[in-house]
């Protein structure tokens, strides 16, 4: 139905994305693809529908993808009708209802007659109340948008559909849709996400490395078990290799001491002898040779070792490295950190929340703050940490250490060097070869220290700023998560989920990642609905 054969693909600056790319999809298969962040998902979606042209090998489909992308920045200036791409035959309906009966309308509607209703169905579906379809899509939210394109399933019924991370903007309860929805589809899917229950949904799942495609038959959760085995089986060739390495340079240095001690003797037994001084030379060039190839023979064996350790150790996961190091003595298990009395927000008159909050927040509690787009969530947090003033009610704080890491990393300065950006948090008087030790634990190594953060992929940005917090090394009382997994792929929410497990102050997390939430075994939770 889909067959990739030898895909590549090379950027206009000549750099090489990905080569002899294998993949096919059968009639009704709902397949994931994941891999980590700049391998190629995106853009393998966009050349399997046909919105990119593939640098070689050969792309066959039996009928025309349906597309859901990830970023909707470039819709913005098109009609509702334009973005699902329904809009000439929208206006040739309303031109022929309205009395005007041409052949280029006619031909244009194709005898779609229901198509206005099935737009209104599918909106509707979605929960989107949006009565005129010439509606720009610059007005809507992320949310919408994305609810925008997944009602074009239904609208345009393809056989094959492509989601490149569909449940990133939506809500809690948008997300419950998503996954009925996939359930009870009939159509053909292959889904990029990183989200954990959408990814248990589908089977088989196609892993995108630098060693091409590999095909896991079963659902995220066989395939993170087939992954651990992989792990504990490359940490056994890790653990054999070392050992080989370590008894090569025994070996080489035995060798090299019986070779000196045979030399040793047999200019003994020369001086006793009295030879010429030439031939005396003659001996020592050869023992000279013999010990050189000795030393050759065993550099190059303990060369390849070394190099297969260091290729084996570039395969393992990172994340029980990336750790935060803080000093959790200064924190105080149970101290009230904020107490809010009946506080209220208000925009132009409108208060926020029908009712205003009460809540307190105390010292160690791992708190998810939820509530559907528009809720007030990110003004709740602004609200805490001094950022907004209440329109009404008292709030009292007794913490001046918080953290906010939101969506965008935005704690990070774009004009800095990654190692000025880390030194921006040395408060400690790190030393300079310190905190590069630092930086390359987290994965940024000699090449990235003079780069700007501008440049960083999501995934870097979150591993730079746990990189800088842990150079800080004083533990905040309070760290807040906004919607962190929406730009990380699988490998870096492990690692940011590791991470924050270690922290022992208080913790608040908003997020609809429900499996992200488990993990992080949030306690309670504050509604906002």
């Amino acid at each position: 139905m889909l067959i990739l054969q030898n895909i590549g693909y090379t950027h206009p600056d000549k750099d090489v994305l990905f080569r002899d790319i294998n993949l096919s999809l059968s009639k009704n298969d709902k397949a994931a693809l994941i891999g980590n962040n700049g391998s190629g998902k995106s853009t393998l979606l966009q050349l399997m529908a046909g919105r990119l042209q593939a640098s070689e090998g050969h792309i066959s489909c039996s009928t025309q993808p349906y597309y859901v992308p990830q970023v909707y920045g470039r819709f913005n200036d098109l009609t509702i009708a334009q973005a699902l791409n329904v809009g000439e035959k929208l206006q040739a309906l309303q031109e022929i209802l309205a009395g005007n009966v041409t052949e280029t309308h006619l031909n244009t509607l194709n005898e779609d007659w229901t198509l206005e209703e099935r737009c209104r169905e599918a909106l509707a579906y979605w929960q989107l109340d949006i009565p005129d379809l010439q509606q720009s899509m610059g007005t809507l939210s992320g949310g919408q948008k994305t609810k925008v394109f997944l009602a074009g399933i239904t609208i345009h019924k393809p056989e094959i559909v492509l989601l490149d991370e569909p449940s990133n903007h939506l809500d809690t309860e948008g997300r419950e849709k998503l996954y009925e929805f996939i359930r009870s589809a009939t159509c053909t899917m292959l889904i990029v996400s990183h989200d954990r229950r959408l990814l248990d949904l589908l089977s088989p799942v196609y892993e995108l490395s630098k060693h091409g495609i590999t095909v896991y038959g079963g659902n995220y959760t066989f395939y993170a078990e087939q992954k651990q085995i992989e792990v504990q089986a490359l940490d056994q060739d890790l653990k054999s290799k070392e050992k080989a390495l370590r008894k090569a340079k025994e070996t080489e240095r035995e060798s090299l001491e019986r070779q000196q001690k045979l030399d040793a003797r047999g200019r003994k037994k020369q001086d006793k002898a009295g030879l010429p001084t030439i031939m005396l030379n003659t001996f020592k060039n050869s023992a000279e040779k013999s010990t050189a190839r000795i030393k050759n023979v065993h550099a190059e064996k303990t060369g390849d070792l070394a190099q297969e350790l260091r290729e084996l150790r570039e395969e393992l996961p990172g994340r029980d490295k990336m750790k935060f190091d803080f000093d959790n003595s200064v924190l105080h298990k149970g101290k009230l950190l904020f107490q809010a009395e009946k506080v209220q927000i208000s925009y132009n008159d409108q208060n926020l929340w029908e009712q205003p909050l009460s809540f307190s927040i105390y010292s160690g509690e791992r708190i998810a703050l939820k509530g559907p787009n528009g809720s007030g969530k990110s003004s709740l947090i602004r609200m805490l940490l001094g950022r907004l003033e209440q329109s009404s009610g008292k709030i009292q704080r007794n913490s001046d250490r918080a953290v906010y890491i939101d969506q965008d990393y935005s704690l990070l300065q774009d004009e800095l060097s990654i190692y000025e950006q880390a030194q921006q948090f040395n408060t400690s008087g790190l030393q300079e070869h310190d905190i590069k030790i630092r930086l390359n634990r987290f994965l940024f190594t000699r090449t990235y220290w003079d780069k700007p953060c501008a440049v960083l992929s999501g995934g870097e940005r979150m591993r730079l700023i746990l990189c800088c917090l842990n150079i800080g090394s004083k533990a905040p009382d309070l760290i807040v998560l906004d919607e962190p997994t929406n730009n990380l792929d699988m490998q870096n929410i492990e690692i940011l989920t590791e991470a924050v497990r270690e922290y022992q102050g208080t913790l608040i997390v908003v997020s609809h990642d429900t499996h992200f939430l488990e993990q992080l075994h949030t306690e309670r939770t504050i509604g906002l609905y």
